[in-house]
């Protein structure tokens, strides 16, 4: 799948200097396919002298490159009850370009019960090339965040004395319940 730039080769002689302008070449290199493949090269002197042919051999081998898979940010910690929404992961292979589409997750996320969870990351090149595994830890703490009273009205309320009160109310948040 790589594309093949052939490093060329060098021609000299003594009574015509470099002849390396000169020199044929013939290819009959196919990236897409394994297989074993050659480049000769050919060059002859103003005197119709032929030099010895020269040869490189080119191996073609299958893909076996692993992806690799990079976590969008890194180990999470929330409180209980919380909504949990994974960042995800993006994947890359030699050959075959970005494929974070194809990645395979699997999550035991539980947000209503404190623990240490996992999110795992798989996913395989076209080739059958694995990824080295990647997880995330998601760790699920107890509620910790006090609720919050606001109250309805004003904070300071004055009355005549006899006068019947009526409270305002308040209102109660909390970030889980």
């Amino acid at each position: 799948g790589y594309s093949y730039d052939d490093a060329g080769a060098t021609a000299s002689d003594v009574a015509d200097g470099d002849l390396t302008a000169s020199i044929t070449t013939v290819s009959d290199v196919d990236t897409s396919v394994v297989g074993t493949y050659t480049v000769t090269y050919n060059v002859s002197d103003a005197a119709g002298n032929v030099a010895a042919q020269v040869t490189r051999t080119v191996q073609v081998t299958a893909d076996v490159t692993v992806p690799v898979i990079t976590l969008i940010g890194s180990n999470v910690s929330l409180e209980l009850g919380s909504i949990y929404t994974d960042a995800g992961a993006t994947a890359s292979d030699n050959i075959d370009g970005d494929i974070t589409a194809n990645i395979a997750t699997a999550s035991d996320v539980n947000t209503g019960a404190v623990g240490t969870y996992t999110v795992t990351y798989n996913v395989s090149d076209a080739a059958g090339n694995a990824a080295v595994e990647v997880k995330r830890t998601v760790t699920v703490t107890p509620d910790v965040t006090i609720p919050v009273i606001t109250l309805l009205g004003d904070a300071s309320v004055s009355l005549e004395l006899g006068t019947e009160y009526t409270d305002a109310g308040a209102t109660a948040v909390d970030n889980i319940d």
